[in-house]
């Protein structure tokens, strides 16, 4: 028995001793985990802390990753939009921007419209001028009995009349000595036929280019037309997109074209009917002329063979 108690003290003692022992072993592991734990214990927190760093480096300048993000974002925002906006349409601005070919047939139809009012105003003026004269001159001789007396009664107007009148005083001055009055007067009017057809020639002058004008503009402003619609087709193949805000400057550019070539055409046309029917009106006064200037031809070589000695003697 006292051996087995002194086994059991051995025991305790060494159990405690060994307690002992493992108290002082476990003492400073205890303690350097904590002071190693508590940066530890920082870095698994660093990861959830790491977004939050990373929101204020983001907008930072030095991040080198925040500056490349944000101009991606800026330069794709405008590449968005898969239409093109389209640009002022006014006629000047599409004249600007039309192709070579169709400017150059938007210029001449400008022109030829400019021609167009000229010849109006001219021959305005010019047609309104010579019927005055011709009304104002056969009032005059209307009681004239003798060519003489219509050219006096004339003075040294010029005009359609006083030729008229000159160009049978000149034939019966030509013509003395010759009995036959038929003669005198067949050549009398032959030279009055061409004073009227010149007369017509010059007063037609013009009326020409304004038929021509008005009938090939708007051929010419088709021409324009085609030519930039097919231009246009053009880029629409080449840019790959049937969008209307690309193909209709060009459409709107080729249209103007046969909008510029119907303003031509148009008021040329209607000044040509317009001038047609007061130059038929000017030309009948002249012929009215004409036969004035016969009718005292007439007079004149009945008054000369009365007022010969041969028919005096026959009259007695």
């Amino acid at each position: 028995m006292v051996m087995f108690r002194t086994v059991l003290k051995l025991l305790a003692a060494s159990a405690m001793v060994s307690l002992a022992s493992f108290a002082m072993a476990q003492q400073p592991r205890s303690n350097v985990p904590v002071q190693q734990t508590s940066p530890a214990a920082v870095q698994p927190v660093t990861p959830p802390a790491a977004p939050v760093q990373a929101a204020p480096s983001a907008a930072a300048p030095a991040t080198p990753t925040a500056p490349t993000a944000a101009p991606a974002v800026v330069e794709n925002a405008p590449a968005k939009p898969t239409f093109i906006v389209p640009r002022e349409l006014s006629p000047w601005s599409m004249f600007m921007s039309a192709d070579v070919v169709v400017k150059g047939v938007m210029i001449g139809l400008a022109f030829a419209s400019l021609i167009t009012w000229t010849i109006f105003i001219a021959k305005m003026v010019e047609l309104s001028v010579v019927q005055q004269k011709v009304r104002s001159a056969l009032r005059k001789i209307a009681e004239a009995r003798s060519l003489a007396e219509a050219q006096f009664a004339l003075g040294s107007k010029e005009g359609v009349l006083p030729s008229l009148l000159a160009a049978c005083m000149r034939e019966a001055r030509l013509s003395a000595g010759i009995s036959s009055d038929a003669g005198i007067k067949e050549r009398a009017a032959s030279s009055c036929a061409e004073i009227v057809r010149a007369e017509a020639r010059r007063v037609r002058l013009g009326m020409g280019l304004l038929g021509t004008i008005g009938a090939t503009s708007p051929f010419v402003g088709l021409f324009g037309t085609v030519w930039g619609i097919m231009n246009s087709f053009i880029g629409i193949s080449k840019a790959q997109t049937t969008n209307l805000a690309v193909v209709a400057p060009g459409i709107a550019e080729a249209l103007l074209a046969t909008a510029i070539g119907l303003v031509a055409a148009i008021p040329a046309v209607i000044i040509y009917n317009h001038f047609a029917r007061v130059t038929k009106g000017y030309l009948e006064h002249v012929n009215r002329a004409s036969g004035v200037a016969a009718r005292l031809l007439s007079r004149d070589l009945d008054r000369t063979h009365v007022s010969s000695p041969g028919n005096r003697a026959a009259a007695e």
